[in-house]
């Protein structure tokens, strides 16, 4: 059964500026994400944070952030939450078909 919610711990290894927002590049045990770094402006490179849906919520010192990956991974639960649902095919049965114009329309 798949978590609703979770939290995962990773290393900032990239910050910079999009439209006046702290992003970073974060690698989650060798998978790399765009987060959101506006509620933790004080991090650096080298930081270990956990985020969820997309942002940093707080600091994590690198030997619980590590233990925590690995007790992820061993649970195979990263790859869990950042499998692409449509890379194997899967997921994209449970996809309406697309519209045409004349179905929108009503014709």
């Amino acid at each position: 059964m798949r978590p609703v919610c979770l939290a995962v711990p990773g290393k900032v290894v990239q910050l910079w500026e999009r439209d006046g927002t702290l992003m970073a590049d974060v690698d989650f045990g060798g998978v790399r994400k765009q987060v959101c770094l506006q509620y933790l402006p004080e991090v650096v490179v080298g930081d270990y944070v956990i985020v969820h849906v997309g942002f940093a919520i707080q600091h994590l010192d690198e030997k619980s952030a590590l233990e925590t990956l690995a007790a992820f991974q061993e649970l195979g639960l990263l790859e869990e939450e950042f499998a692409d649902p449509f890379a194997d095919g899967g997921g994209a049965q449970d996809l309406p078909p697309p519209r045409t114009t004349t179905e929108e329309m009503g014709s």
